[in-house]
């Protein structure tokens, strides 16, 4: 199963304006992760870089590289709102789980922007709202 969890703000922004290495989420982003426990993994995987689209081709192997090293076992995807953008408009994504913090950014990236989740398959599977987040698992049909 291809999975993955992502966490945006209230009016839909994975992260604002003017990124850069220093501000990977801008000024006051890392608040959209109030919800989760810091580890060293979570500050690794939270401050990664977005490096844009993949070519088809580069999706495809990357997920077979995946699916080999991870030996039948779950693959999580990575990257930033481009990556997941495209992922989701190929349906390789099988689960999505979006936390989405009581956060507003105002501006930025959206990680729905130009995507049609149910013309694409997607349904929302399951939903909770604990105090600092809202968790919804999206599901492709």
């Amino acid at each position: 199963m291809l999975q993955e969890h992502f966490t945006i703000s209230l009016d839909g922004f994975r992260a604002g304006p003017d990124q850069d290495l220093s501000n990977p989420l801008v000024v006051g982003g890392t608040s959209l992760h109030g919800w989760a426990i810091p580890t060293r993994t979570f500050q690794k995987n939270l401050f990664g870089n977005d490096g844009g689209e993949l070519g088809v081709d580069e999706v495809d192997a990357a997920l077979a590289q995946a699916r080999e090293v991870a030996k039948g076992k779950d693959v999580r995807v990575g990257g930033g709102v481009k990556v997941i953008q495209q992922c989701l408009r190929q349906r390789v994504i099988d689960e999505m789980h979006i936390a989405i913090a009581p956060v507003l950014l105002g501006s930025g990236e959206r990680l729905f922007e130009g995507v049609d989740l149910p013309d694409l398959g997607y349904a929302c599977t399951k939903h909770q709202s604990p105090p600092l987040a809202t968790h919804v698992l999206l599901t492709r049909r």
